[in-house]
């Protein structure tokens, strides 16, 4: 079993950024964050395996960064030039599994979930 905190949610202005965190108990092969609107599908947003790939949603491109700190077993997911609809809750994802790889951005693709982190992005 490997727990999942997550940190580094707020509220700030379109335009602005915010770095979000997630710690990990255990070891992980691939993880990935995911996002949900109120009244919508929770959504893949960046992903990263420990080989240093990554995928990103196209709405999310040339703005945000996932990286993992190897070291310190943690997740970052940069995020820069906030627009309103990227308010959600944000969610870290891991999974130990080196196969199961589908692009990185599907709920399928994950064993373990955090509790979320709320973003807000006022206009």
């Amino acid at each position: 079993q490997v727990q999942l905190v997550e940190s580094g949610g707020g509220s700030v202005q379109a335009g602005g950024s915010l770095r979000l965190s997630c710690a990990a108990s255990g070891y992980t092969y691939k993880m990935g964050w995911f996002r949900q609107a109120p009244g919508k599908e929770r959504e893949g947003v960046a992903a990263i395996t420990s080989a240093g790939f990554t995928s990103y949603a196209d709405s999310v491109k040339g703005r945000f960064t996932i990286s993992k700190d190897n070291g310190k077993n943690t997740l970052y997911l940069q995020m820069n030039s906030l627009k309103p609809e990227d308010t959600a809750m944000y969610y870290c994802a891991a999974d130990p599994r080196r196969g199961n790889w589908y692009g990185g951005l599907t709920e399928r693709e994950y064993l373990y979930w955090g509790q979320g982190t709320q973003v807000t992005v006022s206009s």
